[in-house]
């Protein structure tokens, strides 16, 4: 008897391949050369690509020019991680808590990846080709990057939150003025280390400290329990103790 062997070839699912987006990744590489540092494709879902952050305006012109006219968003993000509960201190969440050696957490800066706390992000679309693509840049000690407001005028009041809600500096921006902080503010509200001094005076509801009740005050609870109890059971009890 002949033992048959699975063939493992026809078993192994063929990678997917998207032939689109990795086109738009090689003719954005191609126009910035070493300026494209990392990429990644979800076949069918998304594409994203990391540029060198002294070329990040030029990858606006790039991806324009490509055919990605359709302005989505210019952003940023802090990637630092925060301390779970850091304006709670009970026994179940402790902010003090050291997560490592050194009391910090790895961060993970997503797809494209990435090698400091601030990156830029922006969203772009090409109408012909149906997809999107988002790029994203490191921001270094500087905390600056190139405005995208002469590329695509609707980046203007984007980069301007980005300025006022991050501390991160548009170079070449023409007028960086705060949309939403009243002049003369400290601070930049979205940045992971902003502190929340109202949550400081009042916690987070959700979370407390649970306090044992103390003993005189438990007896009288089992007291009134026990009286309520018999008050209502007290008639099937007289009359079971009367038969």
């Amino acid at each position: 008897m002949v033992q048959e062997t699975p063939d493992t070839e026809s078993d192994v699912e063929p990678t997917p391949i998207d032939e689109a987006r990795d086109n738009t990744v090689a003719l954005l590489s191609e126009a910035l050369g070493d300026g494209v540092i990392e990429s990644e494709v979800k076949p069918g879902l998304d594409v994203w690509v990391r540029v060198a952050t002294d070329r990040w305006q030029d990858s606006a012109r790039a991806v324009r020019a490509m055919g990605f006219t359709y302005f989505g968003f210019v952003s940023a993000i802090d990637w630092m991680v925060a301390a779970e509960g850091r304006y709670e201190n009970t026994e179940f969440d402790d902010p003090t808590t050291e997560v490592d050696s050194d009391g910090e957490q790895a961060i993970v800066t997503g797809y494209a990846g990435g090698d400091t706390r601030f990156q830029a992000l922006a969203r772009v679309h090409s109408i012909a080709e149906g997809f999107g693509i988002t790029l994203k840049c490191d921001i270094g000690t500087d905390m600056s990057i190139d405005t995208w407001s002469d590329v695509f005028p609707g980046a203007d009041w984007h980069e301007r939150e980005v300025w006022e809600m991050f501390g991160i500096n548009i170079a070449g921006h023409p007028r960086l003025r705060n949309i939403y902080l009243p002049t003369g503010f400290e601070g930049h509200p979205l940045r992971k280390d902003f502190p929340l001094l109202a949550r400081e005076v009042k916690p987070w509801p959700g979370v407390v400290d649970i306090e044992d009740i103390p003993e005189h005050l438990q007896a009288q609870l089992e007291a009134e329990v026990m009286a309520a109890f018999e008050a209502a059971n007290g008639g099937a009890a007289e009359t079971a103790g009367g038969t």
